[in-house]
């Protein structure tokens, strides 16, 4: 939606963003607090949560997950996890009334996903990649000593097995849509309104706030209680305060949107759009499928135009502008400092490192091929709930352009693990790693490979 005004302006977002914690004050039953500078009140509306709660939020983070420096999950140049050992710890933990320990709540601190290892010699699957101790950061994320890079949690690991048959079903995405009838008001009121000279336009946001109005959030495919619902959200919200110049990337190479877009001209019948998305290589595996490698950045940000009709509607036109897809190329390119700094962009791939996995053990029916029975794992691990974000208060930011308002808060994420893990091609070098990675003693659910 494009008005002819020297300005462009952005409906922006507030990011939302925790690791999992089994305490109930991180969002365990659904309680209403500061998580990742926002709180969401008993209507599911977000917003900005204070300076008090972020320091009480920050506090109880702290008291509920220890600092892991110790050399019984320090560095790793490749952490194993046995999945049918961790199915077993967490059910001895359940039958003897103990919670889960922190190694099993952040997996042993893995941080990524690169190899998936079927054993039938021992009814086992186990996932591989590297790993570090933890630390609680002061922005309350659960992050590498070393690198800074988030940690997995077992939530969703958990969830992202439950996923796999409803986003086979519907898709596994989330997206922050304006209603038509808020862009209808919205253009109303911006064709009545004229800018006088020195006049700054943010004077019009109480205005065109009320107008656009609360933005619905959509989340298919996915528990929408769960943690890996709200890093969605999250990484939606942040991704869009980014561009909009509503918070800065901290990130070297990555300016907001508008200072890209500032003083050129913008298109009068479209609006961009971003949205997170899959970036893998091919899924390589030997021959027998008993060893697999998971390679690629994770997450690439892509861009289109949405085309505005007059009752609002919005439809895709299968083009994208330059300059947003200048933009959505520098936060691909500069994803992992991005992911290190803000830690809701590393929470993401993550998840979506975990959805693929999870994902080709169900495809491929690894678990029937290794013998082992995860079904415990995969349906009964209870998991923390979170209060359902249901809508977003608009935020807005100005930038002087050649022609137009141009209004957008559209985009998302898009988490197509099937697409990824029909991609495949053969490496039989694999299964000397695999072998190489074997052990037949008795050990614990996690070593180091």
């Amino acid at each position: 939606m494009t008005f002819t005004r020297a300005f462009a302006v952005i409906v922006a977002l507030i990011s939302v963003s925790v690791s999992r914690q089994s305490d109930a004050a991180f969002g365990g039953g659904g309680q209403q607090n500061a998580v990742g500078g926002v709180v969401v009140d008993p209507s599911g509306l977000i917003r900005t949560a204070t300076t008090t709660e972020l320091t009480e939020h920050l506090a109880a983070v702290r008291k509920a997950v220890a600092s892991h420096v110790a050399p019984s999950v320090g560095e790793a140049g490749t952490r194993m996890i046995s999945l049918s050992k961790l199915q077993s710890a967490l059910k001895a933990s359940e039958e003897s009334g103990e919670s889960i320990s922190d190694e099993m709540r952040f997996l042993a601190g893995l941080q990524r996903i690169e190899y998936v290892f079927v054993y039938p010699e021992t009814s086992d699957i186990v996932i591989a990649g590297p790993a570090e101790p933890w630390q609680v950061r002061d922005d309350a994320a659960v992050v590498g000593v070393l690198s800074g890079m988030p940690v997995m949690t077992l939530d969703d690991l958990v969830v992202a097995f439950q996923s796999v048959e409803s986003a086979r079903a519907e898709g596994l995405s989330c997206s922050i849509e304006p209603t038509a009838e808020g862009r209808l008001r919205l253009n109303a009121l911006l064709k009545n309104f004229k800018l006088r000279p020195g006049q700054n336009p943010a004077a019009l946001e109480p205005a065109m706030r009320e107008a656009f109005g609360p933005q619905p959030i959509l989340l298919t495919g996915i528990d929408k209680q769960s943690h890996y619902a709200r890093t969605l959200v999250a990484a939606d919200y942040q991704m869009k305060r980014i561009a909009m110049n509503l918070q800065p990337s901290m990130v070297d190479g990555l300016p907001s949107y508008l200072t890209i877009a500032k003083g050129q001209r913008h298109s009068a019948s479209a609006n961009p759009r971003w949205w997170m998305a899959c970036n893998y290589d091919a899924l390589s595996r030997t021959e027998d499928k008993l060893a697999w490698k998971l390679s690629g950045q994770g997450v690439k940000t892509m861009t289109d135009n949405d085309l505005i009709d007059q009752q609002g509607n919005a439809a895709a036109a299968n083009q994208s502008d330059p300059l947003a897809k200048k933009w959505a190329d520098a936060m691909t390119q500069h994803f992992d400092s991005l992911a290190r700094a803000r830690a809701v962009f590393g929470e993401l791939r993550n998840c979506i490192d975990l959805s693929v996995i999870a994902t080709l053990i169900v495809q491929e029916q690894l678990a029937t091929r290794a013998g082992c029975d995860l079904s415990y794992l995969t349906g009964s691990v209870e998991t923390a709930n979170y209060a359902v974000p249901q809508a977003i208060d608009p935020e807005c930011s100005f930038v002087k352009g050649r022609s137009g308002w141009v209004v957008t808060a559209s985009g998302g994420v898009d988490v197509n693990a099937f697409d990824v893990v029909s991609n495949q091609v053969e490496d039989e070098t694999l299964a000397a790693i695999r072998e190489k990675t074997k052990t037949t003693e008795t050990i614990r659910w996690w070593w180091n490979g």
